[in-house]
C-alpha cells in the first residue's frame, strides 16, 4: 500500500482526492485481479454488492462476467437510502440513475441488505486500518449500518487514495479490510 499522507481537515482531503480521481489514472485491471483473488479465497461469499464507477473510480463491472458463480448486486439511490438489485448482464441491466451513476433497471427485484455477504465499497479516501471517507452524503454509512454483523465490508481504492486520517465521525462505518 501507499505511504499514508496527512491532510489538515476533511474538506481539504475531499478536495484533493476528487482532484486525484480526475487527474491520476488508476489501474482498474490490477484492482479487479486483487478482488478476484480475494473472491477465489472466499468461496463462502455468495452475494457480492459492488458499484458502477463514477469517473475516476475503479471499474469493477467486468467482475460479474469473471465470477458468474456469484450473485452480483448493485445499488440504486432511493431518496436518502441505497437499495440493491441483482445484475446478471452489465450491458442490459443498467440505466442512467441519480448523480449520473449507472444503476440497475427499476424492473429488477430488490435484494435485502441482510442477504449480502460482501460489500465492495467505493470511497474518496481510506486508512490502512479500515477508515473510509465517502463523498459526504452518508449513503454507504446508513446502508452498512443495516448489514449483518458478519458481513464483510471491503474498501476498494487505488494506492493514491490511502491516507493517514479520514477525520472519522461517530456515524462512520469502518471497513473489514481494504483492497488496493
Amino acid at each position: 500500500m501507499a505511504n499514508p499522507e496527512t491532510f489538515p481537515n476533511k474538506s481539504a482531503l475531499r478536495t484533493e482526492m476528487r482532484r486525484r480521481l480526475r487527474e491520476i489514472p488508476g489501474d482498474s485491471a490490477v484492482l479487479r485481479e486483487a478482488i478476484s483473488a480475494w473472491l477465489d479465497a472466499h468461496p463462502e461469499a455468495r452475494v457480492i454488492a459492488s458499484f458502477a464507477a463514477l469517473p475516476g473510480e475503479p471499474d469493477l463491472l467486468p467482475l460479474v462476467a469473471i465470477h458468474p458463480e456469484r450473485m452480483w448486486v448493485f445499488p440504486t439511490v432511493r431518496g436518502e437510502h441505497l437499495t440493491f438489485h441483482p445484475v446478471a448482464d452489465t450491458a442490459a441491466d443498467f440505466e442512467a440513475g441519480s448523480f449520473g451513476i449507472r444503476e440497475p433497471a427499476a424492473s429488477l427485484p430488490t435484494m435485502p441488505h441482510r442477504d449480502i455477504d460482501v460489500f465492495l465499497c467505493p470511497g474518496l479516501a481510506f486508512t490502512n486500518s479500515g477508515g473510509r471517507l465517502g463523498r459526504g452524503r452518508g449513503f454507504y454509512d446508513r446502508m452498512l449500518a443495516l448489514a449483518r454483523p458478519d458481513t464483510i465490508k471491503l474498501g476498494v481504492c487505488f494506492p493514491f487514495q490511502i491516507t493517514a486520517n479520514i477525520f472519522p465521525e461517530p456515524h462512520d462505518v469502518s471497513m473489514s479490510g481494504i483492497i488496493c
